[in-house]
Formats: C-alpha cells, structure tokens, sequence
C-alpha cells in the first residue's frame, strides 16, 4: 500500500463507514438494474460488460480508489494503479429465468444479494464488486461497494453511466480480444462533503444533544419500555438475511396518486405503513417505535464543484421519525382497532421531511461527527450489548431515469431497479431500502440481522405492506 498514490483523507462522514466496514459491522450498499437485450449480437456479454466498466472507471475514480488505514483515526484513499476486472466481476446464468416483466419475488437474486452482502471488501481488489445474473434476451446486473465510495444515488449514478457506456458498446463494434485489466485515470477524487459545506449546528441544537446524550442519560437512563427495536447489539453481523417486494407499475403508480390524494409522499407513507405494519405484529406492549432513515446532500451544495446526481461521493444526512401505537388506533364500534396506514401521521411524517430539508443541512446528526475522537469505540464498539437506537429505517432513492442519447440503435433497454443494504450490528433492526426503476416497479429491499429479528415478522410486514398498498390503490 505504500507505493500506491496517496489522494487524500478519508472525510468524517466516510470516516463513519470505514470505522464500522473495519469492525464488520456494516458492509454496504448495492444498487441492482436489469437490462433487456432487443437483439442478438456477435459477442460474449462478458465483452460488452468489460468495455463498458472501462467507461466507467474512466469516468468516476473513486472506483479506483481504496481506503487504507481503516483501523485508525486517520484512514486515506489511495488509488490502484490497475483494475483486474476478472478480480471483481462474474457473470452467471440463471438457475431459472426470471421474466422481465415478472412482478413477483425474485428468489435468486435475493438469495444473491444476502449472501453478497455478508462479505467484506479487501486490498489489494477495488472496493466494489459487480454480479451478473445472465439470460439470453436480459440481464441483471448487481452493483456492491463500500459506503465511503459512495451513497445510494451513487449507485444510480454507476448504472446511468453503465447503461451509457453499454449502449454505445452495443452500437459500435469492439476491438479483440476486450482487455480484462483497466488502467485507472488521474482525476482526482470528489472532494469531501465536510468540504462542500459548512454542517452547521446551532448552540440550541447542540445543548439538546448534550441534555440528551449526558443529562438524560446520566440521571434519567431508563429506557422507554414500550419502545421496540428488536434484538440488542452483538458484537458479529453474522448472516444478512434480505428479502424484495415488487410493486407493479400500475399500482405504483396509484399508490403514488393516492398519496398525493391525501397530502402526502411515497416516503412518507411507506415509513407511516411499515411502522402501522409493525405495531399490527408486534405484542401490545410494544407502544413506540423509532425510524431513521437517509437524505441527499446534494441539493444543497456548491454548484460550480459539480456535485450532481450524476457523480460518485457520499454526500447525505439523516432524520429520525418517532411513531406511537395510538395515532393508529380509532374507535370502531366501541372498540379500538388499529389502521396500519394512518394518513394524519404519513401527512406528519411528510411535514417532518420538509423541515429536515428546510434546514439545508444544518442540525442534522452527520454534523455531530466533528465532534467524536474515536469513530470505532465511541460509535460503534460502545454499542455492544446495548439496545439500537432505531427500530427501522427508510431510505428511498426516489424514481431513477435511464440514460437516453443516440444509441437508440443498440437495443438495450434499462427496467426494474433494487436498492438493498447488508445489515447492521448497530444499524436499525429492519432496513427498507426503496427505488422506482425505470420499468415504474416500486421495489422495497428489506434487510436484518439473523438473530436479531425473527424471520417470520419481517415476512409478516412485508407481506402486509404489499396487500395494503395494493388495498389502498383498489379504492381509487
């Protein structure tokens, strides 16, 4: 590591990832896309795959890129002087082929996704891996990497760019034989996002922390009882266990007008639903639950620093949303019965989204890592054996469009899109990662910890946010 070219510290909030990546407690995101193959052509995929990551590297260093150092306070990129494609890319054709209309489960790439997942990355390989599950007329192709690479629309921005520079592999006609090492570029990297703004936090922001964090805590420790966030912090992430749901087009795109209907987002009523989904499913004594969940940066900073949807960094915050069981129940018949959509509390949830977002960054708890000494022990290893903060969190990475240009010509056609997380040794107890590909399908990633939450009530959820969904649209 040493004769590789130093590029420059690793920032505080990609500090977040490399500290919890070191300790195998968190492992990554990845960003799946399906492509469909309107003609047959003369070549292997594999070539046409490998020409086009040559684009893309070309085009974001940071997949050229590798943080060093983890185990330390003060981690670094450096960047690999080649790519050995053959190191971080496979292709496999489907055990049974999955339609690509098909708007139920797609069992083998869950099965994919949860076992990709569960593995760590490491020097001297990129930081990112890229697995193709292949049919003769469509493909899918799942992207992993490291979180300090990149956010969740970083993902979408490493498809936008594959589908670009596939489209113009299938257009033109590649040299022979493809190369399967790839020179890296020069370009620097992105810079940071402590870099890009200022974080702000107000003395009324930071005296609430602290009353919280040491007053609270000291004086007051114990702990809602009624608040449910699954199993307690191990000190091993174990298995991640991933399952999919897939939301047609049609009804997605009901679902998207009943929302609007009723004063509120998509985002908003999924963590209103997963949280009234949870509460029909868990013990009565379980009254509160607690949702995190990620937004983007990116609307916030410097435009002439080229920050755009369209390039590879991490650039997000957080927002937390507290939900209790009685703002679903209502009186029915002189009896309470729970409604596991309340629309008063997605229209609060919405409200509770803007004014994060009204603050331009400012106050959010990524802000807060200027102040901690030792990312491993104080985030992270402090944390064994305690409760998590979260009971589930929500990211969604809204609708994504597919590159368009003049390779109309090359018959490849981007659809359904997933976004899925590896569990958390300190992350919330589900995660629900959201995207709506360009085929319309709203798809929800849910991911947990083995062990910490029952298989059976995240099956449960899963299942019932989908019949409601799909109840919900019925009356439009």
């Amino acid at each position: 590591m040493e004769n590789l070219e130093k590029l420059r510290p690793v920032g505080r909030l990609e500090r977040y990832s490399t500290a919890r990546h070191d300790l195998k407690f968190y492992l990554g995101p990845a960003v799946t896309a399906s492509y469909k193959l309107s003609k047959s052509y003369s070549l292997p995929l594999k070539d046409y795959i490998y020409k086009a990551l040559g684009d893309v590297i070309a085009r974001h260093p940071i997949l050229s890129a590798i943080p060093v150092d983890e185990h330390t306070q003060t981690p670094y990129f450096v960047r690999l002087p080649e790519i050995n494609l053959d190191k971080c890319v496979t292709l496999e054709r489907r055990q049974h082929d999955y339609p690509w209309e098909a708007e139920t489960r797609d069992t083998e790439l869950d099965e994919l996704l949860s076992s990709q997942h569960s593995i760590p990355y490491g020097a001297p390989r990129p930081f990112w891996r890229l697995r193709v599950l292949y049919h003769p007329s469509h493909f899918t192709a799942a992207f992993f990497y490291h979180h300090a690479l990149g956010d969740g629309q970083s993902g979408i921005a490493f498809h936008r760019t594959f589908h670009e520079a596939l489209s113009s592999a299938f257009s033109g006609s590649l040299a022979i034989p493809v190369p399967n090492i790839m020179a890296t570029p020069s370009t620097p990297l992105q810079p940071d996002l402590e870099a890009l703004h200022p974080l702000p936090v107000t003395v009324w922001y930071l005296l609430k922390v602290l009353f919280k964090e040491w007053i609270l805590s000291k004086f007051w420790p114990a702990r809602n009882p009624g608040l449910w966030t699954g199993g307690k912090c191990t000190a091993s992430l174990g298995q991640t266990r991933l399952r999919s749901l897939n939301i047609p087009a049609l009804k997605t795109t009901a679902f998207k007008n009943v929302c609007r209907e009723n004063g509120t987002t998509i985002t908003a009523a999924l963590q209103t639903l997963i949280a009234g989904m949870l509460f029909a499913h868990l013990p009565e004594n379980c009254t509160s639950l607690t949702c995190s969940g990620a937004l983007s940066t990116r609307r916030f900073l410097q435009k002439e620093a080229g920050i755009t949807d369209d390039v590879m960094g991490v650039f997000m915050q957080d927002m937390s949303e507290i939900y209790n069981r009685r703002s679903f129940e209502h009186a029915h018949d002189s009896k309470s019965e729970l409604s596991v959509l309340s629309w008063p509390e997605a229209q609060r949830s919405r409200r509770n989204i803007e004014h994060t977002l009204s603050l331009r960054g400012a106050n959010a708890g990524t802000n807060l890592l200027k102040y901690v000494n030792n990312f491993h022990e104080d985030l992270f290893l402090s944390k064994i054996g305690k409760h998590r903060e979260n009971s589930f969190e929500v990211s969604n990475l809204g609708l994504v469009k597919p590159y368009t240009s003049g390779h109309g010509g090359s018959g490849l056609e981007m659809g359904r899109m997933v976004f899925t997380q590896s569990a958390g040794v300190t992350a919330a107890a589900i995660q629900v990662s959201v995207v709506t590909g360009a085929d319309g399908c709203l798809v929800l990633g849910f991911s947990w910890q083995e062990g910490i939450v029952e298989d059976g009530l995240v099956h449960n959820v899963l299942a019932g946010v989908g019949a409601e969904i799909g109840r919900s649209t019925s009356k439009a």
